[in-house]
């Protein structure tokens, strides 16, 4: 799970997100969480997915358990706060349901100036001009 929040933060570091670095302590946290969620109620592997696009930076955990994410637990448990967590830190927060289970996501709004050289598609490696094609 480390590999996975650290890639995460690799992942927006290396597109240029100028967040502060508090903010981006708060995706990592929120990674963390999601990706611990998976893999604890599954018990198998999960795919993580970073995105980007129009001033959103998303992250998608998808994971084969049908169970819904619940937020609530009991003031007695030991855990189950981690959904409240990225509820509080999050801009955004949900799930869908996806083949046999569900994504599980979460956003943080970009500054206002933030390029985005791959429009969210991928990472942008020794980037040159194109030819126009007419």
């Amino acid at each position: 799970m480390p590999a996975a929040r650290r890639m995460v933060t690799a992942i927006v570091r290396g597109w240029g997100v100028p967040l502060a670095p508090g903010v981006l302590q708060d995706v990592e946290l929120c990674a963390s969480e999601v990706i611990a969620n998976a893999l604890v109620h599954t018990q198998a592997d999960c795919a993580v997915t970073v995105r980007r696009h129009a001033g959103r930076l998303r992250v998608e955990v998808a994971d084969r358990c049908p169970a819904l994410p619940r937020r609530e637990r009991d003031a007695e448990s030991c855990g189950g706060r981690g959904l409240l967590l990225v509820a509080e830190l999050a801009h955004a927060w949900g799930w869908y349901p996806a083949g046999t289970g569900k994504v599980v996501w979460f956003e943080f709004l970009e500054p206002a100036e933030a390029p985005c050289p791959t429009h969210g598609w991928g990472t942008a490696c020794d980037l040159h001009s194109l030819p126009e094609v007419a």
